[in-house]
């Protein structure tokens, strides 16, 4: 009988996670956590000669967050200009999932048209070690560049 080998789980440590913003790609070495969804949406649909209700897909919607430590001003910045100018950023975000230890190699995933939802724009907490942020964003698009592969079963 086969199984998966607990050394091809992918650790979270090993991720790189970069932001192009107005045509410059910026290291996010920052950055924590982020978690992005891609969810559908859905119509509900009532037919003769059946009881239940159907779904039918409609489109999607991308949401994520990002967590990262409180040392960047780069994202209030990007909120203030729309503040202050009305002038709204979209960039992209690639995130590379790829554990030296695993035999499945690599993803990348780029999320295109990100756009910030909420910034913290200040804060302080006296019982913090390190401080930290989340920002919600939306985002338009998404491409998958290079996709794991099949883990070498034990």
């Amino acid at each position: 009988m086969s199984f998966f080998l607990a050394q091809d789980t992918i650790s979270g440590q090993e991720a790189r996670c970069y932001a192009t913003i107005d045509g410059r790609v910026e290291d996010m070495f920052y950055a924590k956590k982020l978690e992005a969804k891609a969810e559908k949406n859905k119509a509900e649909i009532k037919t003769l000669g059946r009881r239940g209700t159907q779904h039918k897909t409609t489109g999607w919607n991308g949401t994520g967050s990002l967590t990262i430590y409180y040392v960047t001003s780069r994202f209030r910045e990007i909120m203030l200009k729309y503040i202050k100018q009305g002038i709204d950023t979209y960039f992209d975000i690639t995130v590379v999932n790829e554990d030296p230890t695993s035999s499945i190699g690599k993803q990348t995933v780029v999320l295109k048209g990100v756009n910030l939802d909420s910034v913290p724009m200040a804060m302080f907490d006296t019982e913090s070690d390190a401080l930290e942020e989340e920002i919600a964003f939306t985002f338009d698009d998404v491409e998958l560049l290079d996709s794991f592969g099949k883990p070498i079963l034990g």
